[in-house]
């Protein structure tokens, strides 16, 4: 029989309604469950960068922070005359520069990367305070401060007009921006419970190694004998390749470069590692 209103239906049929009707309803059910995928995805998300990391192997990040420390200050002291982490050195170069500061300006280059330290460590440690210390996404936005801040001098340093003057803006600017992000590796070491760690600091670590009462013990026996042996060959690493790095054509540039790309690894790692298991972030 044809249709007797012209839509494909008889009278008082409701039949197609009725489908049309569940259509509706399961696209509104799926509608809701995939909101509320999301908003767990979401969370899960939150809470995975809300968790303390596990500290347990920690000090392997810590210890590749000596490579970039040796790249930096290797090429830093070739090509600006200053030091940007380790400032022992340049305490020196400043106590020289004040006997007589007009004999150069080697002094303003060292007082300029101790005061962006000393300011960065101020910075760093606040925030790790204020946030939680091993918080993931704390660590993630510290490491993230500190790749940025390393790119920027390595594009100003590119960009370098390389005129004669020591204090030319294309100097002091990436020597302050990397004295300041190398402070904030020291923190870390803090945050992380490996105070010797601090990646600046090798004296302490000779003098630490040593002494140490169990020098000679088996490998697996001595875990803190590891690290202190480890950071200064790790460093004298870094500065060989950051050495290299200045006497090549590209020069400092290079340096910061492979120092970006440690400090990209470097966050990489803390996006993936584990939680900490003894605690819970809700």
């Amino acid at each position: 029989m044809p249709p007797a209103d012209g839509y494909g239906t008889l009278n008082g049929d409701d039949s197609s309604r009725d489908v049309s009707a569940g259509e509706v309803s399961n696209n509104e059910s799926d509608a809701l469950l995939g909101k509320r995928a999301v908003v767990a995805s979401w969370e899960g998300f939150r809470q995975y960068m809300l968790d303390d990391i596990d500290r347990r192997w920690a000090d392997l990040l810590l210890l590749l922070s000596y490579v970039i420390t040796g790249l930096l200050d290797s090429s830093a002291v070739f090509i600006w005359g200053s030091f940007v982490s380790m400032q022992t050195g340049n305490t020196v170069y400043l106590g020289l520069g004040l006997v007589e500061p007009t004999k150069g300006t080697r002094w303003i280059r060292s007082m300029t990367s101790i005061g962006f330290f000393c300011f960065g460590s101020f910075c760093f440690s606040r925030f790790h305070r204020y946030f939680s210390p091993k918080r993931r996404w704390v660590l993630l936005a510290s490491f993230t401060t500190q790749l940025l801040l390393v790119v920027t001098a390595g594009i100003i340093v590119v960009v370098d007009s390389g005129s004669d003057s020591d204090l030319r803006w294309e100097v002091l600017v990436p020597l302050a921006l990397v004295a300041f992000q190398s402070s904030g590796q020291a923190v870390t070491s803090r945050a992380l419970g490996y105070n010797s760690l601090t990646s600046v600091v090798l004296t302490s670590i000779y003098c630490d190694l040593f002494s140490d009462p169990l020098l000679m013990a088996g490998i697996m026996r001595n875990p803190e004998r590891n690290r202190r042996a480890a950071a200064p060959l790790l460093l004298l690493a870094g500065a060989i390749f950051g050495g290299m790095w200045a006497h090549s054509a590209v020069g400092l540039a290079g340096a910061l470069w492979t120092a970006a790309g440690l400090k990209f690894t470097i966050m990489l790692a803390f996006l993936l590692w584990r939680k900490d298991p003894k605690t819970t972030q809700t």
